[in-house]
């Protein structure tokens, strides 16, 4: 993960289409959603298009709330090679992990009590929305004390429009965009996701 630009993850991807425009266009990380939501795939799936990724471009399978052993399971069946853990998590849940083989990403809200913002051992600690998925951006300064140190990635409302700002402001170590390269909600488009990884590489 060194790089001097920074890491970009494009997370809900549901097409092969997708994940090829987000890795032609240097998409560090790409997300496929195994939790409920409108951006929800069926494991299965998600299998399908982690073995388009390139190596060298992280998989992530993002879960919120289920059992640790759940997401395990159902991670290694999507043959990723991240998991993205949200909601109430612990640092055993984060070792679990690591000891079955996966790199993590460790979500937490901006309002969420400092001692959140601990290092858990996860290899990413994902800043996101007072609501994440809401699609409102957030004054992204604010974390910038708590997550000093860090290697952290900011969320929330984040766009082509706002990128390079948000990760000026905040310090942050790369950005991870979901809704805001859709065209709809649940649905990508590939300009938008091509401009989005310009706008916060450049």
């Amino acid at each position: 993960m060194s790089t001097d630009k920074p890491f970009v993850k494009v997370c809900g991807l549901s097409t092969a289409q997708d994940v090829d425009v987000a890795v032609a266009h240097g998409a560090d990380a790409v997300g496929f959603v195994l939790t409920e939501s409108v951006r929800e795939i069926p494991v299965q799936r998600a299998a399908e298009l982690v073995k388009a990724v390139p190596a060298g471009i992280a998989t992530v399978a993002v879960f919120r709330g289920e059992d640790i052993g759940k997401v395990l399971e159902r991670a290694g069946q999507a043959g990723v090679g991240w998991v993205q853990l949200h909601g109430q998590r612990t640092a055993t849940d984060v070792a679990a992990a690591h000891e079955a083989g996966f790199k993590v990403i460790r979500a937490v809200r901006r309002n969420d009590p400092e001692e959140q913002f601990a290092d858990w051992g996860e290899e990413l600690l994902l800043i996101d929305a007072s609501v994440p998925g809401s699609g409102e951006s957030w004054d992204y300064a604010a974390v910038k004390d708590l997550a000093a140190g860090r290697r952290w990635l900011v969320a929330g409302g984040l766009s082509t429009q706002n990128v390079t700002e948000a990760l000026d402001a905040s310090g942050a170590f790369g950005a991870d965009v979901s809704s805001g390269v859709e065209s709809a909600r649940g649905v990508k488009d590939p300009k938008l996701i091509a401009s989005f990884i310009e706008a916060a590489k450049s």
